[in-house]
């Protein structure tokens, strides 16, 4: 039954989604335009049913919708896309056939190929689903055209699909260089593959992670792009309407719904999920000011943060003191990390990137070291840190671990040593607060120490700073690395 505004109610399980009136090709046509109007405060996923029929071997859609000018300071329209096959839209995404948001007008799937962003398969008989999210509606509505065709004939075989290997030859035991934040074209990125394979290389990377906005169609596409120099990850960036996560080196082929907020209570489930398909679950850019992108969910379900997104800005700013006032309790701390989000130029990949200590070059070993909180963010591979904490009986800790000491008025001795960042500062942050910094050599090589007792100092981690003003009553400049906590505390007896 339609509602007062054209809506079907309940539709597909999924909160906040309606259903309107749909498409047939009765009558033996192979196109059809279908129009309707979203007022504000419309949910956020609006489907349209397409009634498919035996013998069609490619399904096409394109779409447009109106842009009217809307006062200053207020929201204009903004209409994703994306579609359902005939197993259905219930959360899960059985049905999931592929997402490109507002990033392309039109589609296509046959069995063969499909536009990126979308799942090869056949176009099986049955209910499809266009599904529309309208991301904002302007004060006068969003009016939309929805145009569905078809093409019948002999359906050709689909791929197999080849995906990245779990591991790369690498270095053994080393610092690894990394990008887990990532936009091609199978979302809203610039780039292809390719391109970015080639550019992660340039930028002295040894592994990526593919995060397209709410699809995983991006995990066969790397075929003839790895090698012993660079490690492939499959992931998703899970582009909620409260908050962004992304999934990092999940299995090969997985999915993770996005069709909730955080008043849903649905959150939990799909962070179960990226863990059980052998991922972390990272909530990325957790204090951007887009629409959605501020993160609402809280830090229980997640195993790492992203606090440093892309070139370093204010945002960061916060997110990295944010993520710092959770330390002082020591056990059971959230690491963090960067990536550079980046979708095309002159954004750079691997601005930031993540520096992990793992065992060897694997899927395995990285996400085990990113867990841990094995890691440093730099700016550049340019920047390289050695960061660690000894005490006077020959205790030694580096980033991500404890150091135990007889006393907590034993003394203690942490070093940074740092290459790469002329012009820098060093700071040594603790839970008081910053507590010791010094200018690097004019080369930016150089070593800093600081001496200080467990009793003093909960936990030590290390900033690099470039020199300028920062922001109002805050530190000086933007970052050009910092690091994981080392953690200061008295050995346990027994």
């Amino acid at each position: 039954m339609l509602d007062r505004r054209g809506f079907v109610a309940g539709a597909a399980g999924v909160v906040g989604a309606v259903t309107v009136p749909g498409v047939s090709f009765a009558g033996g046509r192979t196109e059809v335009v279908v129009r309707g109007t979203l007022p504000p405060g419309s949910p956020d996923y609006v489907y349209v049913p397409v009634e498919v029929p035996r013998g069609v071997r490619e399904l096409r859609v394109s779409y447009a919708y109106d842009r009217p000018a809307v006062p200053a300071g207020t929201q204009g329209n903004a209409l994703d896309i994306g579609v359902f096959d005939e197993r259905g839209t219930e959360l899960g995404g059985r049905g999931f056939r592929g997402w490109s948001g507002g990033a392309r007008s039109e589609f296509f799937l046959r069995a063969d190929a499909a536009t990126p962003g979308y799942l090869p398969g056949p176009v099986r008989p049955g209910t499809w689903h266009i599904a529309l999210g309208p991301y904002t509606v302007a004060p006068q509505g969003l009016a939309y055209t929805v145009t569905v065709g078809v093409a019948y004939g002999p359906t050709a075989p689909a791929p197999r699909p080849v995906y990245p290997p779990e591991r790369a030859r690498g270095r053994g035991r080393a610092w690894y260089r990394g990008d887990c934040h990532l936009h091609s074209v199978y979302s809203d990125g610039r780039r292809t593959p390719a391109e970015i394979a080639a550019a992660a290389r340039a930028a002295g990377l040894d592994f990526i992670n593919t995060s397209e906005h709410n699809t995983h169609a991006a995990h066969a596409a790397w075929e003839g792009l790895w090698g012993d120099d660079l490690l492939i990850l499959t992931g998703e960036e899970v582009t909620t309407r409260t908050g962004h996560v992304v999934a990092v080196g999940t299995d090969p082929g997985t999915f993770v719904d996005w069709r909730y907020r955080a008043r849903d209570n649905r959150f939990g489930r799909y962070a179960r999920a990226i863990r059980r398909a052998g991922g972390l679950v990272v909530p990325a850019h957790p204090h951007a000011t887009c629409v959605g992108c501020a993160w609402k969910y809280g830090f229980t379900e997640a195993d790492v943060v992203e606090v440093w997104n892309g070139p370093y800005t204010p945002e960061d700013e916060v997110a990295l003191a944010d993520w710092d006032a959770t330390l002082a309790g020591g056990d059971g701390w959230l690491p963090a990390m960067g990536g550079s989000d980046a979708h095309r130029e002159p954004q750079r990949v691997g601005e930031p990137q993540t520096v992990v200590l793992a065992d060897e070059l694997s899927r395995e070993a990285i996400l085990t070291g990113l867990r841990a909180g094995r890691s440093y963010v730099a700016e550049s591979a340019a920047v390289s840190l050695a960061f660690s904490a000894s005490g006077g009986r020959g205790e030694h800790a580096g980033i991500g671990e404890r150091l135990r000491v007889a006393s907590p008025d034993a003394p203690v001795t942490v070093r940074l040593e740092v290459a790469g960042a002329p012009g820098c500062a060093v700071r040594f942050v603790t839970d008081q607060g910053v507590l010791h910094s010094a200018a690097l050599p004019a080369s930016g090589a150089g070593a800093v120490e600081w001496s200080t007792t467990a009793a003093y100092a909960a936990y030590v981690r290390a900033e690099v700073r470039h020199p300028g003003a920062g922001l109002p009553g805050g530190p000086p400049g933007a970052l050009a690395a910092f690091t994981n906590p080392v953690f200061l505390g008295e050995a346990r007896s027994g």
